[in-house]
């Protein structure tokens, strides 16, 4: 599963979910539509593998930014 946020000026507090994709291709699609004509922001694409860590958060692994 692939997660797609945008983020504004790269500030964590800025980070926005686009949406949920299951093929990368679809993901990144939607990044960059996401941010098209929007200065200062960028896009984030996470994959995650359905697992938790002892905090119970999802863990995901950034897997394409546009910076």
């Amino acid at each position: 599963m692939y997660h797609v946020y945008t983020i504004k000026n790269r500030a964590e507090l800025t980070k926005s979910l686009v949406g949920d994709f299951k093929d990368y291709d679809d993901a990144m699609d939607a990044a960059e539509k996401a941010i098209e004509g929007k200065e200062g922001f960028d896009f984030i694409i996470e994959e995650t593998d359905g697992h938790f860590n002892s905090y119970g958060e999802l863990t995901s692994e950034v897997i394409a930014t546009s910076w």
